[in-house]
This record gives structure tokens, C-alpha cells and sequence, in this order.
């Protein structure tokens, strides 16, 4: 018996400073929370403001400004012996401008990008 009631009392002991770390341990987690938290709001007091509608850029009535040419692709090049090229023979570029033309638009029926899984045109 009298091993048993000791081996209760240092148990209920080691359970008991358990307790009190993990308080103490969650105490100073929410005290690092909240600091962290007042901290951020601190810094954000201080950046600019977002800027208002009447500040945001608008798109001249002339349209769009600096559209990109589209760009056409090179043929792959060939050799005499018919061997093919490595990627350091080949040019720097992967394409040339384009002719000027109308913009490509999209198709009504088809689909939106590479395996939309729409049914596609024609």
C-alpha cells in the first residue's frame, strides 16, 4: 500500500507540472500572437493608402497602347548530312514578328485553352 500511495503522489506530481507548463507554454503563445498581431498592425498604419478610383490609371480613347506583334515560329533548321541539330547550334530565338494583321480572336464553339475538355471547333 504504501508504495502504491507513493507512486500515486509522484504521479499526480509530474502530471501537475505538466499542467502548469502546458498553461504556460499556451500563455506565451497568445502573448506572441498578440504581439505579432498589434506589431502588423502597427506597420500597416504606416504604409500609403490604396490609391482612390479617381487615382487609378485609365486606358486612353485611342484604345489599348503597345500591343505586341504576334509572333510567327521558325522552321526547324536542317542539316546537309541530315543529322540533327543540338540545342546550342540552334538560334537564340523562338520566332520572328509576324505579319501585320488582325489580332487572332477566338472562335465561338471551340475551346478556351490546350485541353479544355470543350468539344472544339470545325
Amino acid at each position: 500500500m504504501d508504495t502504491f500511495a507513493s507512486a500515486f503522489l509522484a504521479a499526480s506530481g509530474r502530471s501537475a507540472l505538466a499542467s502548469v507548463a502546458f498553461i504556460v507554454v499556451g500563455l506565451v503563445l497568445v502573448g506572441g500572437l498578440i504581439f505579432a498581431f498589434r506589431l502588423g498592425f502597427k506597420i500597416r498604419r504606416r504604409e500609403p493608402a490604396p490609391p482612390q478610383p479617381h487615382e487609378q490609371p485609365r486606358m486612353p480613347a485611342s484604345g489599348p497602347t503597345h500591343e505586341s506583334r504576334s509572333r510567327e515560329p521558325d522552321e526547324m533548321p536542317r542539316t546537309a548530312d541530315g543529322e540533327r541539330l543540338t540545342p546550342h547550334e540552334l538560334r537564340p530565338t523562338g520566332g520572328r514578328d509576324g505579319a501585320d494583321g488582325p489580332r487572332p480572336r477566338w472562335d465561338e464553339g471551340t475551346g478556351g485553352s490546350f485541353g479544355s475538355g470543350g468539344p472544339g471547333g470545325r
